[in-house]
């Protein structure tokens, strides 16, 4: 896990949860994946939008052109787990497609306009991925 993401998650679990700097007042968690080379646990902050009981998170990689390896791992692995507030909780991520990850997409640009700019930034559509409680 780089630096940047470490001291993310530091502050997320010393904090109950809540993070500052670039992320203060965004909704945050932690997925927990299973690397799907490794098999080792692998950690990752995101920023989340909360659907009912649902949670969608978005592979945005800051706009890269290819899609973050959590988001490999997902796809191979489905049951994570997800640290939220001071809980953590078991899902079964699927990745929304048609009609549901346009409007969850774009509530989130509207939500947090740098994902607008991730867009804007890579010619690959972001993947969104909704993560359903077990």
């Amino acid at each position: 896990m780089n630096d940047f993401n470490a001291a993310i998650i530091a502050e997320f679990r010393a904090n109950d949860g809540v993070v500052g700097g670039q992320f203060e007042g965004a909704p945050m968690l932690i997925l927990h994946t299973t690397g799907r080379r490794s098999g080792q646990d692998r950690e990752i902050p995101l920023v989340y939008q909360p659907l009912g009981e649902s949670f969608a998170i978005f592979a945005s990689k800051a706009g890269a052109p290819t899609n973050p390896d959590w988001f490999h791992n997902l796809v191979a692995e489905p049951n994570v787990t997800a640290e939220i507030g001071t809980g953590t909780r078991l899902f079964v991520a699927r990745v929304a497609d048609g009609d549901e990850r346009t409007e969850i997409w774009e509530r989130q640009k509207v939500n947090a306009p740098g994902f607008a700019e991730y867009e804007a930034a890579t010619t690959r559509v972001i993947p969104v991925v909704v993560l359903d409680p077990v």
